[in-house]
């Protein structure tokens, strides 16, 4: 008996074009321009309109991590309860430290679940201290340990709290993640445009980014006691859990008074006050070392004192151990405010 032969693998669709970026920072080196960045980025006043526009703020872009405060903001509305510590960690991509773990397994067990319940990829801790402790110690990559976790082990509370299915919590059409994706699209005030699988192993939808904006000045201006609200409030006073120390997006939500902010894979960068003003931007070749210089001008259009900002306006480029130039956003200028 012959078995039947091997069938084509179908081709993949034809990818949507990337957006229209534009040079948004400059590597300098003694003087000369050595790399640039090019980009994206929204800037929204309270009532979800633009300020700025660089580039291209309509063309969908995945948010990747930047999702999670709107993907924790769905899961308050569905019964999840807790306090602005573990809600923090709910919207994390948390370093892997001891803190960030104590805190996943104190979601679990609020859960009546374990570790064993996550269904996020295994991955070492995030943070370069964090993962090089873990494997000293001889551990190996764990759901646990994975930045995602949080996040996760959140969703499982959530299933519980409404009496969802725990299993299947990951499948698009699980009552959790459809009450995600609606959501998000109303906070965006959009419908994505694409879905696929984030890398954790969670539905990823895409947007585009003064949808993006749009929808973190809802949450950054929302009222105290509303989902959106209480996400906002421990986004902001436990940038330690959502990140780790040493992130700089925990330095920067430190250094701005009312700020709350979260970054992505692939150079995403999200952040937002409390009078609903907000932005979203993306690097186009995924370099996480512009997200912060090209925030900078941003921020200050939206009213943030340069002199909190100036730790963050540059990153300095080092030549035999000693500082020779620096990566910068361009200024407003050049980057075509209106």
């Amino acid at each position: 008996m012959t078995s039947a032969p091997p069938q084509p693998v179908p081709a993949d669709p034809q990818p949507t074009p990337p957006p229209a970026h534009v040079p948004v920072a400059d590597l300098v080196r003694g003087g000369l321009v050595e790399s640039v960045h090019s980009g994206s980025m929204a800037v929204v006043g309270a009532d979800g309109e633009l300020l700025a526009a660089v580039g291209d703020v309509v063309s969908p872009v995945y948010p990747r991590s930047a999702l999670k405060p709107l993907q924790a903001v769905a899961m308050v509305r569905a019964g999840l309860d807790l306090p602005p510590d573990l809600l923090a960690l709910a919207s994390a991509s948390h370093s892997g430290s001891a803190v960030h773990l104590d805190g996943v397994r104190r979601i679990l067990e609020l859960a009546g679940c374990t570790t064993a319940d996550l269904r996020n990829t295994p991955d070492l801790p995030f943070g370069a201290e964090e993962r090089a402790a873990w494997t000293a110690a001889g551990g190996v990559a764990e759901p646990l340990t994975q930045n995602c976790s949080g996040k996760h082990a959140a969703m499982l509370l959530t299933c519980r709290a409404a009496g969802w299915d725990l299993a299947g919590y990951l499948d698009p059409e699980h009552p959790l993640q459809q009450a995600v994706a609606a959501t998000v699209a109303e906070l965006a005030g959009e419908e994505p445009a694409h879905r696929t699988t984030d890398g954790c192993g969670a539905p990823l939808f895409s947007l585009g980014l003064h949808a993006l904006a749009r929808a973190v000045g809802r949450i950054a201006g929302a009222a105290e006691g509303s989902a959106e609200g209480r996400v906002a409030h421990a986004l902001r006073t436990h940038p330690e859990l959502v990140a780790g120390e040493g992130r700089d997006v925990t330095a920067l939500v430190r250094a701005v008074p009312g700020l709350l902010a979260k970054d992505g894979a692939e150079a995403v960068q999200i952040a937002g006050l409390p009078d609903g003003g907000a932005l979203a931007l993306k690097i186009a070749d995924g370099s996480d070392r512009a997200r912060l210089p090209v925030a900078v001008p941003g921020l200050e259009r939206l009213g943030v004192d340069p002199g909190l900002l100036a730790p963050f306006a540059s990153v300095a480029v080092l030549g035999g151990g000693h500082p020779v130039g620096e990566l910068r956003g361009r200024p407003l200028p050049a980057l075509q405010f209106r």
